[in-house]
């Protein structure tokens, strides 16, 4: 009875949140277009969440607070009131439904019987991000998950199964730069990591790239997001 009532108070407390939230929790994961005060509004309910809510099943995402939230902070902030940032994350992870290709199988040699790879593809971030300067800032983030599941019969006939995962991470930064400003080649080239492409017209439009291995800790990821967004301002003079 008295789990019962836990149970209850914390439906009731995720009830209470920003819809966004809620979609976090349940579907983990939303799409939509808002100015940057309603962006806020979902960070200051996001930040109750701990103290309310102790089901796992309940929990946010990993990457909500650990990735989601600071980018919204530091985006929010480069903006103007009417400016509208959009997002959408999917954040099931590479085995959502959806997600993976079709296996195949690897030459094996014993005592491995038999190997089976695959890949997963999933583009779980894309924000858009009108700022003051004037620009459009395009953000997108995609792994790349190869699975390889390796049945292995040792000398006394057991047999066990493994499955080892490689996800190569694609940051993919792209920036319209506004009407009438101005642009010129950046005195030093990019880290190595990072490539550029820039097309000339009306709006010049620079695209930051890089393809990371995805093995260091997702806290990281929000500075390394910013870093590939940094070859796009190298272009031009940032104003107040």
């Amino acid at each position: 009875m008295v789990l019962a009532v836990f149970w209850r108070k914390q439906r009731a407390a995720i009830e209470g949140f920003h819809p966004l939230h809620q979609a976090l929790v349940h579907q983990q994961g939303f799409s939509v277009s808002l100015p940057p005060a309603d962006w806020r509004a979902l960070v200051a309910s996001l930040a109750q969440h701990q103290a309310h809510v102790k089901r796992r099943k309940w929990r946010l995402p990993e990457r909500v607070p650990l990735v989601l939230v600071p980018l919204i902070q530091v985006l929010t902030e480069d903006m103007r009131g009417k400016a509208t940032l959009s997002i959408a994350a999917d954040l099931r992870g590479p085995d959502a439904p959806g997600k993976a290709g079709p296996q195949q199988r690897l030459p094996a040699r014993r005592p491995v019987r038999s190997v089976a790879q695959w890949y997963a593809v999933d583009p779980w971030l894309r924000i858009r991000a009108e700022l003051r300067d004037g620009s459009v800032l395009d953000v997108e983030v995609v792994d790349r998950v190869r699975y390889r599941k390796i049945h292995k019969v040792n000398s006394r006939g057991k047999h066990k199964w493994k499955t080892k995962t490689k996800t190569v991470r694609r940051i993919a930064v792209t920036r319209r730069i506004a009407k009438g400003a101005a642009v010129a080649r950046p005195s030093a080239p990019p880290p190595r990591w990072i490539r550029t492409r820039v097309k000339s017209g009306e709006r010049t439009v620079v695209q930051a790239t890089a393809k990371v291995l995805a093995n260091y800790p997702e806290a990281q990821l929000p500075q390394q997001i910013l870093q590939v967004s940094t070859e796009t301002f190298r272009w031009t003079r940032r104003t107040a």
